[in-house]
C-alpha cells in the first residue's frame, strides 16, 4: 500500500507521527463507454454553453446558483481566502462513548500507521482507546477538505473514520410508520426463536459478491472465445487531473517546434555546419571556443550523423577546386 497521508496526531501535548492509507478498495469491474459500430472510446468534451466553444481545463472555474437564478463565480484565489485546518494534523478533539456513534455517519476508512522510530506514542494512544471503550473525534484535512472523524483502535491499530456533517443526514419522516401496531408478545417470542436459530458469529469471508463473480467469468469467457467484439486498442490519455500536465508538454513541444525541433545545447558539428554552407569562411575564434564547450556539455545524438556528412562536403569542394 502506498501512503495518501503524512502528519502526526495532536493528543494533548503528545505529538503521535502517523502515515495514513486508505483501508478499503472497490472489486467492481469498471467499463468504458464506446461506440457500438467501431467499438471506439467515447470521449466528452467541456463545451461552453453559451459560446460553444470547448473550455481548456485552466480557464475553468468554479459557480454557484442561488435558488433565485443568480450565478456567482468564485475562482482559485477566492478558495485560498478560506480558512483551512492544519493540513499536516489531525488534532483530537474530544472522546465520546464509542455506542453514541451512530454508524449511519461513517463515511470512509483509513489505516494509521505509526512513523517515527518509535512508536511508543501510537501504542499508548491505541491502549488508551482500547481500555476506555472510547472513540476519539479528530478533525482530519485531505484534498483541502477538512472532515470531522471518529479515531479508534483494534488489535492495537489505529482506524480513522472519516463522518458526515449532522446535516448531510437526512431525517426519516415516513407517515406510513404513524400508526403502525405493536406487535403481540406471541409474535415477538416467534420471531425471538427464528432469530436465535439463524444466530452466528460474524465471519465476512463467508460472503460473496456473487453478481462481480458471474461478471468476471462473463468476460474471461468472451476473452477466450475471441471474435469482433474482441480486438487490441490503444489506451487513451487520461483527462480531468492531467489535462494541465498535457497542456504544458503540448506548450514546451510547441516551443522545440518553433526554435527548429533542436534543442538547447546542440553538438560543435552541428553548430559549425551552418558558416560552412553559408559562406565556407571559419567561424570566429570567440565563437568557436564557446562552442566548443557547448559540445563538451551536449549529449546530442546528432553529432555522429553530421560527422559523417562532413567528409562528403570536403570531396565536394575538392571537386570545385
Amino acid at each position: 500500500m502506498r501512503s495518501i497521508w503524512k502528519g502526526a496526531l495532536a493528543f494533548g501535548l503528545v505529538n503521535v507521527p502517523v502515515k495514513v492509507y486508505s483501508a478499503t478498495e472497490s472489486h467492481d469491474i469498471r467499463f468504458h463507454q464506446v461506440h457500438a459500430k467501431d467499438g471506439g472510446r467515447i470521449k466528452y468534451q467541456r463545451v461552453c454553453s453559451e459560446c460553444g466553444e470547448v473550455v481548456p481545463y485552466q480557464e475553468i472555474d468554479k459557480a454557484y446558483d442561488s435558488e433565485d437564478g443568480t450565478r456567482v463565480v468564485l475562482t482559485d484565489e477566492d478558495f485560498d481566502k478560506l480558512p483551512a485546518a492544519e493540513k499536516h494534523e489531525i488534532p483530537v478533539l474530544q472522546f465520546v462513548p464509542t455506542e453514541q456513534i451512530d454508524p449511519i455517519l461513517f463515511e470512509k476508512s483509513y489505516y494509521l500507521e505509526p512513523d517515527s522510530a518509535s512508536p511508543k506514542a501510537y501504542a499508548l494512544l491505541a491502549a488508551t482507546l482500547e481500555q476506555s471503550d472510547r472513540t476519539a473525534l479528530v478533525h482530519f484535512t485531505l484534498r483541502q477538505r477538512t472532515r470531522l472523524a471518529a479515531l479508534r483502535t483494534s488489535e492495537g491499530l489505529l482506524i480513522l473514520q472519516t463522518l458526515l456533517w449532522p446535516d448531510e443526514v437526512r431525517a426519516a419522516e415516513f407517515s406510513s410508520l404513524d400508526k403502525v401496531e405493536q406487535p403481540k408478545p406471541k409474535e415477538l417470542a416467534m420471531a425471538e426463536t427464528l432469530v436465535e436459530s439463524m444466530s452466528a458469529d460474524f465471519d465476512p469471508t463467508e460472503f460473496t459478491d456473487e453478481y462481480q463473480v458471474e461478471l468476471r467469468t462473463l468476460i474471461d469467457d468472451a476473452l477466450a472465445r475471441g471474435g469482433e467484439k474482441v480486438f487490441q486498442v490503444a489506451e487513451p490519455a487520461e483527462e480531468g487531473a492531467d489535462a494541465e500536465v498535457l497542456d504544458l508538454v503540448a506548450a514546451l513541444q510547441r516551443s522545440v517546434d518553433a526554435a527548429g525541433g533542436k534543442p538547447s545545447g546542440g553538438s560543435k558539428d552541428d553548430e559549425t555546419e551552418a558558416p560552412k554552407k553559408s559562406s565556407g569562411r571559419k567561424a570566429p575564434a570567440k565563437k568557436a571556443a564557446a562552442k566548443k564547450t557547448t559540445a563538451k556539455k551536449s549529449a546530442s545524438g546528432k553529432s555522429g550523423s553530421t560527422a559523417k556528412k562532413t567528409p562528403a562536403k570536403k570531396t565536394t569542394e575538392r571537386k570545385r577546386a
